[in-house]
C-alpha cells in the first residue's frame, strides 16, 4: 500500500505542475486575444479597400492588357504557407499542414517557425511579420509573375470564425480576373487604367498577406486558449480521480494497520 501511495503522490504532482502551466498558457493567450483581433479586424478593412480598388480596375477593359490578369505559360504554383510559432495550439498548425498536402507540387513559402521547420527557409514569426515583410515579398512575387516564372499564386492560411472555431482555408491571388459585376461610372483614372493596376497590383498583394497573417496569428492565439483551457480542465479531472484514489489507498493501508495492531495485541 505503501508504494501505491507514494506512485499516487508523485502521479498527482505531476499532473498539476502541467495544470501550472496550461493556467499559464492560457492566461497569457488571453491577454494577447484582444491586441491580435482587433490588429485582424483593422487588416481586413484595409484588404477589403484595396480590393474593391483593384475590382474597379479589373472592370476596364483596357485593363486585359495587364500580366496580372493574363495567364501565361508556367506551369508552376507558388503558396504561401502560414503556421504558428509555438505549438500547444489544439489543431491549428496540423489542419494546415493537412490542407497542404492537397497541393505537394507546389512551391510553398513559409510565414511562421512551425511552417518554416517543415518546408525551409522562410519568415519564422507569423507573429512578427511586419508591413516591411509583406511588401518586399510582395515585390519579389509580383516580378517573378510577371516575368511568367509562376502561374499561380495562392496563401494557405486560417479563417478567425470565432474564438471556438477556425478555418483552414486557401486563396488564390495571382493571376486577377477581370471583374465584370463591377461598373466604372464616373471614376477617371490618370494617366490611363492599365499603369494604375500595374501599379496597384503589389501593395493589392501585400494587403492580402499581411491580412492573411494577422488573421492567422489571431486564429492560433484563439485556438491555444481553448486547447489550454481544455488541457486544463482534463488535467483537474484527473487530479481529482487521482485525489480519489490516493485518499483509498491511504484509507486501506491505515485500515490494514489497525488490522495488524489489533490482531498483535490479541496473542
Amino acid at each position: 500500500m505503501g508504494a501505491d501511495t507514494k506512485a499516487l503522490r508523485t502521479r498527482i504532482r505531476s499532473v498539476d505542475s502541467t495544470l501550472h502551466l496550461t493556467k499559464a498558457m492560457g492566461l497569457v493567450a488571453s491577454s494577447k486575444i484582444r491586441g491580435a483581433s482587433e490588429v485582424m479586424y483593422k487588416s481586413r478593412q484595409y484588404s477589403k479597400a484595396v480590393s474593391e480598388i483593384v475590382n474597379l480596375l479589373t472592370s476596364c477593359h483596357e485593363c486585359k492588357k495587364s500580366p496580372y490578369i493574363k495567364d501565361n505559360d508556367s506551369e508552376k504554383t507558388r503558396i504561401i504557407i502560414i503556421a504558428g510559432d509555438r505549438g500547444l495550439a489544439g489543431g491549428y498548425n496540423a489542419n494546415v499542414f493537412r490542407l497542404a498536402r492537397e497541393y505537394e507540387g507546389a512551391e510553398f513559402i513559409p510565414i511562421g517557425k512551425r511552417a518554416c521547420e517543415r518546408y525551409g527557409n522562410g519568415y519564422s514569426s507569423a507573429e512578427k511579420f511586419s508591413a516591411e515583410d509583406g511588401a518586399k515579398l510582395s515585390a519579389e512575387l509580383c516580378k517573378d509573375f510577371a516575368e511568367g516564372k509562376f502561374s499561380r499564386l495562392g496563401v494557405i492560411s486560417t479563417k478567425y470564425v470565432s474564438i471556438m472555431t477556425q478555418e483552414a482555408r486557401i486563396s488564390w491571388i495571382l493571376p486577377l480576373k477581370a471583374d465584370t459585376k463591377t461598373k466604372n461610372v464616373g471614376v477617371i483614372f490618370e494617366p490611363d487604367e492599365l499603369t494604375i493596376l500595374n501599379e496597384a497590383v503589389p501593395t493589392y498583394v501585400s494587403g492580402k498577406i499581411i491580412g492573411y497573417v494577422r488573421e492567422s496569428y489571431a486564429s492560433e492565439v484563439a485556438a491555444r486558449r481553448m486547447a489550454m483551457d481544455s488541457a486544463g480542465k482534463n488535467a483537474q479531472t484527473m487530479i481529482d480521480g487521482l485525489q480519489l484514489d490516493y485518499n483509498r489507498a491511504r484509507q486501506g493501508a491505515i485500515t490494514q494497520e489497525i488490522t495488524e495492531i489489533v490482531a498483535g495485541s490479541g496473542e
